[in-house]
């Protein structure tokens, strides 16, 4: 199939999905479109056992691998999302929990790697090495589901930056983190990072990918904010912003830097500075329903691959203790990668009861992980990462999406008495 062909299959099955979701789960629309596509996987795979002839699961296995989801995430759909994303927050809100965004997107990424890492080696046998490279893309949490879900949360402001501001950011210093590691455990090289590793080479590119991608954002996005000072023509200055973070992704990607620090980086200046001093009104209408749009669109897009991807597992009878302890696994890690931050802020900077739990809780996974788990080099450990990813994934959609506006309640209640 061509690009276009499967750009077309899947839009129109996240329009059905999504109208299916619509009328009969009444879910947010993210989690009805993955819930639908899951039960409809599920469905097809029930069916193949009792008509092998048909040959439905082989079709659908040769459909979602044409699409290329590790591919069609990371090198594009990725940059618009983080984009997308940006364009909304405030720099003003984010400055004000920069401290604990900035503690829990590195030290709190270096601690959740650790504790996956060295928990998922001990459970299944797996070379440490390897279990931390799982450790490392299971622990950011996935910007497009937290904003997804924050949207329908409804907890207080301050918390919901600090969640969405986190998910931008662990996302990028993840990315890197996951290719230091690579190169560490596949020491024979491969296309997400070169061989070879030592101490001296892992900082040089953790600050190449990082820095050089902060860098690369603040320029472009400079850039792009002065003309749009000078151009009052809102279909050209839509035009720019999609120049910017589809152009800028591709170029961070060919230098070398990382894309998605880069793509945040951009959207936080054309969102606040840009947003402020350079759009008219009319062009703020049409930016903000532009890339919200985009966000819709796309996230669908995403949320149905998601739900697909579960033709691309390979399921063993040993993965019934496996998959439920690396569940388990993520939330611990999960929790002492926000716990010890904040408890090391303590001192300076007070924080309510309620932050810890709900920002344990709203750490959700999400495509980038599995994404993430199916651009490993072949090994014999790649299916149980990629499976033990996937049931991560959707454990913390389904589940931790879907009950998080309601802890917050419930620990609002809590509070007040």
């Amino acid at each position: 199939m061509s690009p276009l062909q499967i750009a077309a299959v899947i839009l129109a099955l996240a329009a059905a999905s999504g109208s299916f979701n619509y009328f009969f789960f009444r879910l947010p629309p993210s989690i009805g479109i993955l819930v639908t596509a899951l039960l409809g996987s599920i469905a097809i795979l029930g069916v193949d056992l009792y008509l092998p002839d048909l040959q439905l699961v082989g079709q659908m296995r040769d459909l979602v691998a044409s699409m290329q989801f590790s591919g069609s995430l990371l090198d594009g759909m990725l940059g618009l999302l983080l984009f997308a994303g940006a364009l909304h927050v405030s720099i003003a809100d984010l400055r004000k929990e920069a401290l604990p965004v900035l503690l829990m997107a590195t030290l709190g990424i270096a601690i959740s790697t650790a504790i996956v890492g060295f928990g998922f080696s001990w459970i299944t046998g797996m070379p440490i090495l390897i279990a931390l490279v799982f450790g490392a893309l299971i622990s950011p949490t996935d910007p497009v589901a937290v904003l997804g879900i924050l949207q329908d949360a409804k907890i207080r402001k301050s918390l919901e930056t600090k969640i969405a501001g986190e998910s931008l950011f662990n996302d990028g210093v993840g990315y890197v983190v996951f290719l230091l590691l690579v190169g560490l455990a596949f020491p024979s090289g491969d296309s997400h990072g070169p061989a070879g590793f030592d101490l001296g080479s892992a900082v040089a590119l953790f600050l190449q990918e990082a820095v050089g991608g902060a860098v690369l954002g603040a320029v472009l996005g400079w850039s792009v904010f002065q003309l749009m000072r000078r151009i009052d023509d809102y279909p050209l200055e839509v035009m720019l912003t999609l120049a910017l973070a589809l152009g800028g992704y591709e170029l961070a990607l060919g230098l070398h830097v990382s894309a998605p620090i880069m793509a945040v980086i951009a959207g936080l200046m054309i969102g606040n500075a840009g947003r402020r001093d350079a759009m008219s009104e009319e062009t703020r209408t049409y930016v903000d329903g532009f890339w919200r749009l985009i966000d819709e669109i796309l996230n669908a897009a995403l949320f149905l691959m998601i739900g697909m991807e579960i033709f691309q597992l390979t399921i063993t009878r040993d993965m019934a203790v496996t998959l439920p302890a690396a569940i388990a696994l993520a939330l611990v890690a999960r929790l002492m990668s926000v716990a010890l931050p904040i408890l090391i802020l303590r001192p300076i900077r007070h924080e309510a009861r309620d932050v810890i739990p709900l920002m344990t809780w709203g750490g959700l996974k999400g495509g980038i992980s599995v994404a993430l788990a199916l651009s490993l080099p072949d090994s014999d450990w790649k299916a149980p990462i990629l499976a033990a990813t996937y049931a991560v994934v959707v454990f913390s959609i389904l589940v931790e999406g879907l009950t998080l506006g309601r802890l917050a309640r419930w620990l609002g209640r809590r509070l007040e008495h």
